[in-house]
């Protein structure tokens, strides 16, 4: 018998597919890629012991869909979620008002699955996290990029886009904001501009979608309370993460928002439940070790953030520019306009240098083009030195930035 070709599936895809991923090699040498976090904080001893201690106390629940809990995920990881978010983000709610998530990527797409229909618009920070940009563009969603201003949003920017959408008959189905440690400028929406973003909303009937996913990783470890708490009119939704505070690979987030829509994600989130053991590890760790955790944390990653910025010092001089962010886990750099981040990335990735390209992370491609976003956690001090350099090289080679010339300059004056 003669052997059949194998079926070529090409013809049968469906339309509007993304782009196939590459096969995954491992990670760059020097990976400044990803929200990883520094594994030398991770808190390993503490979480093997919730995982022993939960499960030879409640592990019979794994036999049931929801751990006894019901849809919206473990109660007792709820019930820490409720006083957590009171005490550190000023929302009051109830644990029947938080659903439990695969990671905050799911909370995005329950979100929109309740929101938004091809065609709609919404509003956005004009540099914004790339997850929430990509899922739009699949959706046929139009983005207005808002422009920032030092400590976040411009709030007059703002008001001109709604009144420009009221105008044309546009109603937005959200302003989409990341408002405390912004993905991935960095910046913390003063107290000022939260105020005015909730008027405004309240002004043009437009609801919030406030994504705090690295609200626990401020420095000083005092953030300014959050939207839906501020919120008198109850037009917010809120989500969050475990990803940055703990470990990104338990893939854990939650939504807060009324029981009348979550009532409506409910029947989206088709996958049976969050990972349980996720749940439950993190139920039994958070209530006795969240709160000594996070400053250990949050110790740690600035002395990575002072390393990369000296290197950008050493190796770019005035070529880079950057602010100094109060927080969160990467840093958004502006090379010289000649450099475009995106032909960037091939030659520093084949130089073992992974980078962000920053029109993945813009509504405004030409505003992105020479930026780029760098996370610092996860890679050691000496390979944020040695992956800056290699970087350097790279756009001096490629780019012609001139940037121990700059760096020059910049001793002299």
């Amino acid at each position: 018998m003669t052997a059949s070709a194998p079926l070529d599936f090409s013809s049968l895809l469906a339309p509007d597919l993304p782009p196939p991923a590459a096969k995954w090699n491992g990670f760059a040498k020097y990976n400044f890629i990803g929200g990883h976090n520094d594994a030398d904080q991770l808190p390993l001893e503490p979480l093997i012991k919730a995982a022993n201690d939960v499960l030879t106390r409640e592990g019979c629940t794994l036999a049931t869909y929801g751990l006894a809990s019901g849809p919206l995920g473990y109660r007792p990881l709820r019930e820490f979620l409720a006083g957590k978010l009171e005490r550190t983000a000023g929302i009051r709610c109830d644990p029947d008002e938080i659903l439990i998530t695969s990671g905050s990527l799911q909370a995005l797409d329950l979100v929109n699955g309740i929101l938004l229909a091809r065609g709609d618009t919404v509003v956005i920070e004009r540099a914004t996290y790339q997850g929430a940009l990509t899922r739009l563009q699949r959706l046929g969603v139009q983005a207005v990029g808002i422009p920032p201003a030092g400590n976040g949003m411009r709030m007059d920017a703002l008001a001109a886009a709604l009144d420009d959408l009221k105008r044309r008959g546009v109603r937005p189905k959200y302003i989409y904001t990341v408002p405390t440690v912004q993905n991935p400028t960095g910046t913390i929406l003063s107290d000022a501009r939260r105020q005015a973003m909730l008027r405004l909303a309240a002004q043009y009937g437009v609801p919030i979608f406030e994504d705090d996913c690295y609200s626990d990783l401020i420095w000083d470890g005092k953030r300014p309370p959050a939207l839906y708490a501020m919120s008198r009119h109850g037009g917010v939704i809120h989500i969050g993460s475990f990803s940055k505070s703990v470990a990104p690979a338990l893939r854990v987030g939650y939504i807060v928002a009324p029981w009348p829509l979550l009532a409506r994600m409910l029947p989206l989130k088709t996958d049976a439940g969050s990972g349980a053991l996720e749940q439950m590890v993190l139920g039994e760790f958070c209530p006795r070790h969240f709160d000594t955790h996070v400053p250990v944390l949050t110790r740690a990653l600035p002395a990575k953030l002072e390393t990369l910025m000296e290197a950008l010092n050493e190796q770019f001089g005035t070529a880079a520019e950057f602010d100094d962010p109060k927080g969160g886990i990467f840093l958004w750099i502006k090379l010289p306009d000649q450099v475009d981040t995106q032909k960037l990335f091939a030659p520093a990735l084949a130089a073992g240098v992974a980078i962000n390209p920053g029109a993945e992370w813009s509504t405004d491609k030409d505003h992105g083009r020479s930026r780029a976003r760098l996370c610092f956690a996860n890679p050691s001090h000496e390979a944020i030195r040695a992956g800056v350099a290699t970087l350097a090289e790279v756009c001096r080679r490629e780019f012609g930035v001139p940037a121990r010339i700059a760096n020059v300059e910049r001793a002299r004056a």
